[in-house]
């Protein structure tokens, strides 16, 4: 069994006291069901499972139902286990197929008897069916495929190992020889098997990268169909921007050239097709910044951005000619700047980063861009052996009154720093984290001068 983190989010919902319902969104195959599924008949004395995909009298469940009451004994009739108070737990799968049931939630959380959780891919789903949530009544988690913590985990790293290069990362120290040259290698893995969930389970059973690529091309004739399916009048456009991004990221800009989709190009008529793309969690657009100044939203350009696919496996196995032997053997004939780039934004993404790069003819261009505790980040991902050389990042630096007080190199090599500008090895991406605000944040203003 996989060790995922989204199961400390879903034990935290299963403990909760406060009458909510939970929607996991995210991509297909990146182990929606498996993950509440295992969680949920561990947790609960009684797991009801309603696939509402397989099931389909499930889907008219909700239609015409006067009350609470009447929902949950519709819920009764059709579930295939009793309905014990405050010890059920109900999974609503493929909720994508039954859109009245993000409305019917509320009352069922309202009656109080059981808690609720849904899933459903994105892929095929009209956003605003599945996103008009009631107030109050359910909370989203998108989850995305093994992020490399995960996929080291997996591979029998110890907890101790991890620790070790936490301490490292936090304490800007260098990691052990030995130490570090495995995790590259194990780095390196994670470029070919990437995190969708079937892939690392193939690798963790066979070792064949053959049988992993399988898998991976499968999972892409998933996404190819549901492409069809979504819009039959212009899947051409869907179907064409997918089948770029692996030739986009090669060039040299890594930028998407809208262009190569037609000549005639105007974003307003590809908009809804890049937004699909997004919100079905396949690809992750990073938009460029006029200003590394917060909040960075303020100087995003909508029609500037880069686009990466949301798993790197999957990336790489739209690249032909033996790539997974090519990256094992390090080989200089692949642009390891554009896997690096991809696996380094769908890190970002999953650890809850906006993302942004940024561009100026007279700075030069930084990777990503990062917004924490009210200042911004720069981060620079380099594949080769110059990784002190970054002429964009040095003119950045030296700006006053962009007041950034340190920078982010991931490269191949051990930990170091210097001024400013601190280096870590590719693996530690892992470790850069969004900073939450407490759980409590009480504040009290005292207005008795107007009372």
């Amino acid at each position: 069994m996989l060790s995922r983190k989204i199961e400390n989010e879903l034990s935290r919902f299963y403990e909760s006291s406060i009458k909510k319902a939970l929607l996991i969104t995210g991509a297909r195959q990146v182990g929606k069901t498996y993950s509440i599924r295992a969680s949920g008949k561990q947790s609960f004395t009684s797991f009801i499972e309603i696939n509402f995909l397989e099931n389909i009298t499930a889907r008219t469940l909700f239609e015409n139902a006067k009350n609470s009451k009447d929902l949950f004994l519709r819920l009764s009739a059709i579930a295939d286990r009793p309905l014990i108070p405050g010890k059920t737990l109900v999974f609503f799968d493929e909720v994508q197929e039954c859109k009245e049931i993000v409305t019917a939630i509320k009352f069922l959380v309202e009656e109080g008897s059981c808690r609720y959780i849904l899933s459903g891919s994105l892929l095929g789903v009209d956003l605003k069916d599945i996103r008009s949530i009631p107030v109050g009544y359910m909370d989203i988690i998108e989850m995305y495929p093994l992020d490399f913590e995960e996929f080291a985990l997996a591979n029998q790293v110890s907890s101790a190992v991890l620790e070790a290069l936490r301490k490292s990362y936090a304490d800007k120290t260098e990691v052990d020889h030995i130490i570090h040259e495995k995790m590259m290698d194990l780095f390196r893995l994670y470029l070919i098997v990437g995190g969708m969930p079937v892939a690392v389970q193939t690798y963790l059973s066979t070792n064949n990268l053959k049988e992993v690529v399988k898998e991976q091309r499968s999972i892409l004739s998933l996404y190819k169909k549901d492409i069809a399916k979504y819009d039959p009048e212009n899947k051409l456009y869907l179907e064409d921007i997918f089948e770029l991004i692996p030739s986009e990221l090669n060039s040299k800009n890594k930028r998407f050239i809208l262009k190569n989709l037609n000549e005639n190009f105007k974003l307003s008529r590809y908009t809804n097709s890049f937004l699909w793309l997004k919100e079905a969690g396949v690809a992750l657009p990073t938009f460029c910044v006029k200003e590394p100044t917060v909040p960075l939203l303020l100087s995003k350009c909508s029609n500037l951005f880069k686009l990466f696919l949301c798993d790197v496996g999957l990336l790489a196995s739209m690249y032909m000619d033996n790539i997974q032997l090519k990256i094992l053997n390090q080989e200089k004939s692949i642009n390891f700047g554009s896997v690096y780039e991809n696996v380094a934004a769908q890190e970002l993404k999953a650890h809850g980063f906006k993302l942004y790069y940024f561009n100026s003819k007279k700075q030069g261009e930084i990777d990503f861009l990062l917004e924490r505790e009210g200042t911004v980040i720069p981060i620079e991902i380099k594949s080769g052996k110059e990784f002190r050389k970054h002429a964009a990042l040095d003119n950045l630096l030296s700006i006053p009154n962009y007041a950034i007080q340190e920078a982010l190199v991931f490269h191949n090599d051990n930990v170091s720093h210097k001024g400013k500008v601190i280096y870590y090895p590719m693996y530690m991406l892992m470790f850069l984290e969004k900073t939450d605000l407490a759980q409590d944040l009480i504040y009290s203003l005292d207005l008795d001068v107007l009372r």
